[in-house]
């Protein structure tokens, strides 16, 4: 019966937020499929630490911690620069957002190194503190302000040679 308990509350949670957590894994990654290779791997994850990640605090920031190290633990072996995939990108309804703009944030995003895109990521999008993302990272506050700073200021770097964005913004 508890099996069964388990079970139920792993499923209610993938549920309501493997959304979410394919959002931020795209955001890590900048391809869907890959994003979702990731997602499957987390939740494989937290299926078999789930009596541990239930007991957390914050479950939400247990399984987003754990796909931030799966996607850095990811970063470091050398199988996914062999498994790059080119091609289109499924079709994705969008809600009335500027598409251009969207596509050059997305390049320069998968720009950057994956600690600072990491950074900038669980501080911008996912709205953590810098102590919360230190957490996340595993690493100390100030290694978060750095990799935030540095990536921002690639960021505005890259986004201002962009020729259309440029203009809108002037």
């Amino acid at each position: 019966m508890a099996k069964q308990t388990r079970d139920a509350e792993f499923t209610e949670f993938v549920a309501s937020r493997s959304g979410w957590l394919r959002k931020v894994a795209y955001l890590l990654c900048g391809d869907w499929h890959r994003a979702d290779d990731l997602v499957q791997e987390t939740i494989t994850k937290l299926y078999v630490h789930w009596a541990k990640a239930s007991r957390a605090t914050n479950v939400d920031g247990y399984a987003r911690r754990t796909l931030v190290n799966t996607f850095l633990a990811e970063q470091r072996t050398s199988w996914w620069r062999r498994t790059v995939r080119t091609g289109a990108d499924p079709d994705i309804a969008a809600t009335s957002i500027d598409l251009d703009v969207s596509l050059d944030l997305r390049k320069a995003l998968a720009a950057l190194p994956p600690r600072q895109r990491a950074a900038v990521v669980l501080r911008y999008y996912c709205d953590l503190s810098i102590d919360q993302a230190a957490e996340a990272l595993n690493c100390s506050s100030g290694n978060v302000k750095s990799q935030s700073a540095r990536a921002l200021e690639t960021l505005r770097r890259s986004l201002v040679l962009v020729p259309a964005l440029a203009e809108r913004t002037s």
